[in-house]
């Protein structure tokens, strides 16, 4: 007889450490409030019944069409799914409830330097959108899924760009956020977060990148408009028989003669 009262403690206590340790699920979000956790609240609701016309405004609690309340009863989430909207009641000095906002939240991504993949190091900020999908997770899996989201961003775009090159990170923006949004949508699951959507704002290459690259684009420039000249000036060879073209660079000189005194070595 002993032997199972020490096992049904032993597995009582594991389950318990179990809830404690991991994540909670759907199944395990409502536990029994014992005998103890029973008479108190009995307590608590005869109080609230015999001073009714003034515990009204105690028990009476009013949620937005946004917003939904996790209720605690002595300490305990008292059902598996959260209150509102509208009007619900608690129980005087037993019961407590946290509201959470339903509507998708917006933040900037502050700018992270990142070494990519061929070893340059690029500056890239980004936007997150992100909504609580499960108001009782998002309180009791996490301390602060708000700020847990933001640092993980962070974090996660740190990441996801360091195995890219500069050409993909110019030119495969639409597919870094896609991989973004999937890595933050998985990783924010058990916090009761649905990551809809990330964009990629900016990318800003250090400052003598930024000079190299203007420095071809002036180069190429000037390329095509010599090209052009070039061209002009073909035409204008071309229009006139007796013109000539001087080498660039170069020492010759040239004589004019007479055409009789040639025609006569032409002769010989």
């Amino acid at each position: 007889m002993k032997r199972k009262q020490i096992l049904s403690f032993f597995f009582s206590f594991n389950t318990n450490n179990k809830q404690i340790d991991g994540c909670f699920s759907s199944a395990d979000r409502t536990g029994s409030l014992g005998c103890c956790g029973w008479v108190i609240v009995i307590i608590s609701g005869f109080f609230a019944f015999l001073l009714f016309p003034i515990t009204i405004w105690f028990l009476l609690k009013i949620v937005q069409e946004y917003e939904r309340a996790v209720i605690f009863r002595l300490g305990r989430i008292t059902d598996r799914k959260a209150k509102g909207p509208g009007i619900f009641f608690v129980l005087p000095c037993t019961d407590s409830f946290v509201k959470v906002d339903l509507r998708t939240v917006s933040f900037d991504i502050p700018p992270q330097e990142i070494l990519t993949k061929d070893s340059v190091t690029v500056c890239v900020d980004g936007v997150v959108y992100f909504r609580v999908s499960d108001p009782i997770a998002s309180v009791a899996n996490v301390t602060n899924a708000d700020f847990s989201t933001r640092l993980l961003a962070q974090t996660t775009l740190r990441n996801v760009l360091g195995t890219k090159n500069l050409a993909e990170l110019l030119s495969d923006r639409e597919g870094i956020a896609h991989s973004m949004q999937s890595s933050l949508d998985e990783a924010t699951d058990n916090w009761g977060i649905k990551v809809e959507r990330v964009e990629i704002k900016d990318v800003k290459l250090p400052i003598q990148l930024q000079r190299e690259a203007r420095a071809k684009v002036i180069a190429a420039e000037g390329e095509m408009n010599a090209s052009r000249a070039l061209k002009e000036a073909s035409l204008v060879i071309a229009e006139s028989p007796s013109a000539l073209q001087l080498p660039e660079k170069n020492s010759t000189i040239i004589f004019p003669l007479p055409m009789d005194v040639i025609s006569h070595f032409m002769r010989k």
